[in-house]
């Protein structure tokens, strides 16, 4: 178990990987982001994109699903406030293979509920010819130590 404690500034995560296919774009664009370039692999040859491109909240989601695997299943997390400056930089495709990675640059002991402590991060998501695709500054929320543990 991580605790607030056991994230210093500078501390870099790496996240894992996954593998995005058409059939996941379409289904997540169809539900939550129907645009053309998302949903149609054919009309999606005629947009900006030259072709299907997943929506940025799927890459979004994507790395939620890579950070909670890789790192957040395993700490005192407590919730988020939200996240700041989210950036999708590439066009996500199928068959990209995404890494993500999560790196403190902040932490703060709350001042109001001591049994927290408050975490900021650049979180990144990069495809396989390791282009930055997608970076967000998170903002987690995370239990302290036990005072037994210390």
């Amino acid at each position: 178990m991580r605790y607030f404690e056991d994230f210093q500034v500078g501390d870099i995560f790496d996240l894992g990987s996954t593998t995005v296919t058409e059939e996941e774009i379409i289904s997540f664009a169809r539900q939550f982001d129907p645009q053309p370039f998302h949903t149609d692999p054919v009309l999606a040859k005629d947009s900006i994109f030259g072709g299907l491109v997943a929506s940025g909240w799927h890459t979004t989601a994507m790395f939620m699903r890579l950070f909670f695997d890789g790192l957040l299943h395993e700490t005192a997390s407590i919730a988020s406030p939200g996240v700041d400056d989210v950036r999708w930089l590439k066009p996500v495709r199928p068959g990209d293979v995404l890494r993500a990675r999560f790196t403190v640059i902040e932490s703060t002991p709350s001042k109001s509920k001591t049994s927290l402590g408050i975490v900021r991060s650049r979180c990144e998501v990069f495809n396989q010819a390791d282009e930055l695709v997608m970076s967000l500054v998170g903002v987690h929320f995370f239990g302290r130590k036990p005072e037994t543990e210390i």
